[in-house]
């Protein structure tokens, strides 16, 4: 059964599904996450250079499990050396630590089947939590999140979570950098950090895409401690919400400082806005407007 789209696309009612799934040094959790996951097409684990055995476990309990060995360093080259090897018609994006909960999986399709190109996880929609999140990252995803409401007119209620779906067919549209570009050794490319899930939010909504929010309980991590640095990857994500706005503005490329000469970037068009997406609680939203005009 086909269903059809606002854009007029035909997707099956009734997607396969990849679960694109980074992985570094994450042997413990794979022990734990990869049992509980649903039967699906396609399992891809992205390597980022393990030195336990997490290849290892991940092949003795899924053998059919793809393995692909990210091309660069960061979370964001993993999510796309995946995306690149997956060949279902929706891609989840999955984390290896524990924190994302399998039995959510359904929700995700539920909300693309429905109709969205992207379905965001919420952690402060309504049915969602978090078991993990600090004060103080909260108080930095709040922070976050008004200043990209503001400056790109959506209505995200949470930014900086990671556990997302969406139809393969979009991935074009978002121009992430290429797991192929060629950087110097131990280099990255704008994109290839923490700053992924927000340079998505934003590139989604720049091409006009549909997203719906699904509410998620985020787990706490089973084993071992993030690499996520709140403050030097705030700043990061800081950069590339400001980054994108001013390059949505001018319809130019994004490139920032630190991105290397001929990587690829994107020409991104007007900001579209997504009436989908619940409101946010303007808390103090003048305040962050009044300095963000400063900074700009």
């Amino acid at each position: 059964m086909a269903i059809q789209t606002t854009r007029g696309h035909a997707r099956t009612a009734d997607p396969t599904i990849s679960i694109v799934i980074p992985a570094l040094n994450e042997a413990r959790n794979l022990e734990r996450v990869l049992p509980e996951l649903p039967a699906v097409h396609q399992v891809v684990l992205v390597d980022g250079g393990s030195v336990d055995d997490t290849v290892e476990v991940a092949r003795r309990l899924m053998p059919a499990v793809d393995v692909v060995q990210q091309t660069r360093r960061g979370k964001g080259n993993a999510l796309v050396c995946g995306f690149a090897a997956a060949t279902g018609d929706v891609v989840v994006m999955f984390d290896a630590d524990g924190s994302a909960d399998p039995a959510e999986i359904p929700a995700f399709v539920d909300a693309l089947t429905a109709g969205a190109d992207f379905a965001k996880g919420s952690r402060f929609r309504p049915g969602g939590g978090s078991h993990d999140i600090t004060r103080f990252r909260g108080l930095g995803n709040r922070f976050l999140n008004i200043v990209t409401n503001l400056l790109l007119r959506t209505r995200y209620t949470d930014l900086c979570y990671g556990y997302n779906a969406f139809w393969r067919e979009v991935l074009p549209q978002l121009a992430l950098p290429s797991h192929l570009s060629p950087v110097g050794a131990g280099a990255m490319l704008w994109g290839d950090g923490f700053e992924i899930e927000t340079v998505l939010n934003c590139r989604v909504v720049a091409a006009g895409l549909a997203v719906t929010e699904v509410p998620s309980i985020e787990r706490s991590r089973f084993f071992g401690v993030s690499n996520l640095n709140a403050v030097r990857d705030g700043v990061r994500v800081l950069r590339t919400i400001l980054a994108e706005r001013r390059a949505a503005r001018r319809g130019t490329v994004v490139e920032l400082p630190d991105s290397p000469a001929g990587s690829d970037v994107r020409r991104i068009g007007p900001v579209t806005v997504d009436h989908q997406l619940p409101v946010l609680t303007p808390c103090g939203a003048q305040d962050y407007a009044d300095a963000l005009e400063q900074i700009a």
